[in-house]
């Protein structure tokens, strides 16, 4: 039952990357897969039990998906050592950006939210 939940997670991964990439569309084909997959698991096709123990599988072993960025970081050590500071800088940078913006985005929709809340209470 593991390899046919793993079939059918790449299966559902590889109509994603199809479907975005036919459609033209901005969102990465992995996304749509797992919202393939969320659709599978709400409609019932597959029990959620089989994905769990392949996922748990999977997440077992992730160190083991991290090596080869490792290896790409290694690969490329003469540009991180020439631009480490503007590197670190941008990391830094955009990092407290991102925050900032989720912040944002979180108050805003609290305030959204409380105020069709406050709407609703006579």
């Amino acid at each position: 039952l593991v390899a046919e939940a793993f079939t059918l997670s790449v299966v559902l991964q590889l109509l994603g990357e199809v479907s975005a990439n036919a459609a033209g569309l901005p969102v990465p084909g992995p996304v749509i897969g797992m919202a393939l997959l969320l659709a599978v698991l709400a409609i019932g096709l597959v029990p959620s039990e089989t994905i769990d123990r392949t996922a748990n599988g999977l997440l077992s072993h992730l160190s083991l998906l991290l090596v080869p960025a490792g290896v790409g970081v290694v690969a490329q050590f003469a540009i991180i050592a020439t631009h480490g500071l503007a590197i670190g800088l941008v990391v830094v940078i955009s990092t407290l950006i991102t925050l900032a913006a989720t912040a944002g985005a979180f108050l805003a929709a609290s305030r959204w939210l409380g105020a069709n809340d406050e709407a609703r209470d006579p």
